[in-house]
């Protein structure tokens, strides 16, 4: 086989080959893998308000948009429950399309 030399090469290629790759990829990381507007700039990021008027302000607009949401479900409900009964019965009566339209409305709110 090898002999002495050869352990010796593999032992040192064992050991070097990790601190290489860590030199490698653990040095000049901002110019090596740096991709331009990646992270969001401060003003295209979340602001925490600290003022009592901002976290009023911010109350209402998180209230508005969970009353628009709320809008918005039950219009998409509404057009699914249409959908639903234009699409007519398969093999049930009338009573189990409006049902099923009831159920379908009760569960996208």
């Amino acid at each position: 086989m090898g002999g002495m030399n050869l352990e010796v090469f593999k032992f040192g290629l064992y050991i070097m080959f990790p601190i290489g790759w860590m030199y490698y990829f653990g040095t000049n990381l901002e110019n090596k893998f740096d991709v331009p507007g990646f992270w969001p700039r401060p003003e295209e990021s979340h602001r925490i308000p600290h003022d009592k008027d901002e976290l009023k302000e911010e109350l209402v607009r998180l209230r508005a948009q969970t009353v628009e949401n709320r809008r918005r479900r039950r219009r998409e409900a509404e057009v699914a429950a249409l959908e639903m009964n234009k699409m007519g019965g398969n093999g049930g009566g009338e009573g189990d399309d409006e049902q099923k339209a009831e159920q379908f409305k009760r569960l996208k709110q």
